[in-house]
């Protein structure tokens, strides 16, 4: 059920071991590339396998959920007003299925989720489905893949696996030992939830650190790249990137779901999302300062070009992108602004430049994503250079 950027690497792995796979999806045009063998998504060496597995009729896709023996939900959450996680799609997901569940079913949630969140759909189909009751089984197992090595990490990563009982426990383990090498070790399904939040909080945390490190250091006319260098050397440092703030639909959200259920105890877990999230309205400030100094030089608006849009390196993920916020930002306030973003397959609706126009074109280039393609441009010197993410 979904089949974005987790389910279907997830759904054509699974196929490729010969089991038969119906992805589900509620955007048609997502099913009949699906179909066609083909994706809609940017991850290396995906295209190769939905195209073998569709050809080989292990995998197909539709609009509407069929019975199955096993279930596996890997569709959105993201938050509502006040960070509040939205469950909508989860449960929507899950109700599209109940009336096809039989007897010994097995439902897996992958969709990142607040604790209790499994326990919930299974009161859902047991209110819907009351003859069901005690004969499906439910676990959470969360996925814990780096876009741009999906499959790679989908087969190889260890799982944590935790079910509404032992027996749900132990069916989804004897199902993901279909596909992943990787050690599945056994838990309760709110330890699982608690995992997949925590996991992303504890990242979130040490991104926070270094992007604090940076404003610090710009405001005490330190090199930010040097420092944490030779801090880094230090056998038991290792302190991390800084960059122009926290993105994607994991470590941007997940800490959230903490902080919305412990309001009280989770004061370091808030402060990591809010540094992550200033540091990105820092970025844009001295983004605007430097066009004003340059409009104030050369009596004219710069051209700025905005190097990358996606949340991170060499992908084409647009999903809470502290880059592309910034770039809509300073498109928002009247900024000439030439956008760059080679991992996109179209523009989704914007107006994109090549990077090596872009940076002959512009008077001011903001590196705000670290995309390998990125380090070997050719860049004149009488450019105006700002460099968010360590590329020069």
């Amino acid at each position: 059920m979904g089949l974005g950027y987790i389910g279907l690497p997830t759904a054509a792995l699974i196929a490729s071991r010969g089991l038969e796979v119906i992805g589900v999806d509620i955007h048609q045009h997502v099913v009949d590339t699906i179909n066609r063998g083909q994706i809609h998504i940017v991850e290396p060496d995906l295209d190769g396998l939905v195209h073998h597995v569709v050809h080989k009729g292990h995998l197909r896709a539709t609009t509407q959920p069929e019975e199955a023996d096993v279930y596996l939900i890997a569709v959105p959450t993201p938050f509502k007003d006040d960070h509040v996680p939205d469950l909508s799609f989860v449960t929507a997901a899950t109700e599209k299925i109940i009336p096809t569940l039989k007897n010994g079913a097995l439902v897996i949630l992958e969709s990142t989720s607040p604790v209790g969140t499994t326990e919930k759909m299974r009161a859902l189909i047991h209110d819907r489905r009351p003859e069901l009751n005690g004969d499906v089984y439910m676990a959470y197992c969360p996925e814990r893949v780096l876009p741009g090595n999906v499959l790679h990490e989908l087969k190889h990563n260890d799982r944590a696996i935790g079910g509404i009982d032992e027996q749900s426990t132990q069916k989804a383990i004897a199902f993901y030992k279909h596909f992943v090498v990787g050690d599945l070790h056994p838990t309760n399904a709110k330890t699982a939830e608690m995992v997949k939040l925590v996991e992303n909080a504890s990242r979130d945390n040490q991104i926070a650190f270094a992007n604090e490190l940076s404003m610090i250091c710009d405001k005490a006319g330190i090199d930010v790249w040097e420092m944490i260098a030779l801090a880094n050397k230090h056998p038991r440092v290792n302190i991390l990137r800084p960059g122009t703030g926290v993105g994607g639909h994991c470590i941007a959200v997940d800490p959230w779901f903490i902080v919305s259920e412990f309001p009280e105890e989770s004061k370091i877990i808030r402060k990591s999302r809010e540094v992550n999230n200033y540091k990105t309205e820092w970025v844009i400030e001295k983004i605007k300062n430097k066009a004003l100094a340059f409009k104030i030089e050369h009596k004219r608006e710069p051209v700025i070009a905005c190097m990358g849009l996606a949340f991170k390196p060499d992908i084409d993920d647009l999903r809470e992108s502290p880059a592309l916020y910034v770039t809509e930002t300073l498109l928002d306030e009247g900024h000439q602004i030439l956008q760059v973003e080679p991992n996109l397959q179209n523009g989704h609706g914007r107006e994109l430049t090549e990077a090596s126009d872009a940076v002959k074109q512009a008077d001011i280039i903001v590196f705000l994503v670290g995309h390998k393609g990125f380090r070997s441009l050719q860049i004149a010197d009488k450019k105006q250079k700002l460099d968010f993410v360590g590329m020069l």
